[in-house]
């Protein structure tokens, strides 16, 4: 797998809807994990909502959703970031891009292991950017 730019769009309640609207639009084929099957949120009523969801299309275009926790801010307009993905053959290449990405920016969350067996981390750059970089099946 070579690394894929997308893409990542955050919604309140509502990514089940719009990753099917889009779906509706676009074509393809969506895959989604509810913050219940990760154990992400310790609270009852976020336990259906989209904890990832991402449509890919034959033509291989990719949109990713998710629901942002109640517990953190959500503001439409800032609602999106761009997600770096890639399997653990890409895993320097993309440690590079977040070493290059977070420097002078902000990390919001560490690239650390995640509850779905991956490494994942989130930042600002110094413009103001949201970044995440997702390493599949890395041994951080």
């Amino acid at each position: 797998m070579t690394t894929r730019l997308n893409p990542y769009l955050s919604f309140r309640d509502t990514a089940k809807e719009a990753i099917e609207f889009y779906q509706s639009v676009f074509g393809g084929t969506v895959t989604r994990s509810t913050f219940a099957e990760f154990q992400v949120s310790e609270d009852p009523a976020e336990q259906d909502k989209t904890m990832h969801s991402m449509l890919e299309t034959g033509g291989g275009l990719v949109l990713m959703a998710a629901d942002t926790p109640n517990t953190m801010e959500y503001t439409p307009g800032t609602n999106y970031a761009v997600s770096l993905s890639g399997d653990a053959a890409d895993e320097a290449e993309l440690r590079g891009f977040w070493d290059g990405l977070s420097a002078g920016g902000t990390v919001t969350m560490p690239l650390n292991r995640a509850p779905w067996g991956d490494s994942f981390g989130m930042c600002l750059d110094k413009f103001g950017v949201s970044w995440m970089v997702n390493i599949a099946g890395s041994a951080a």
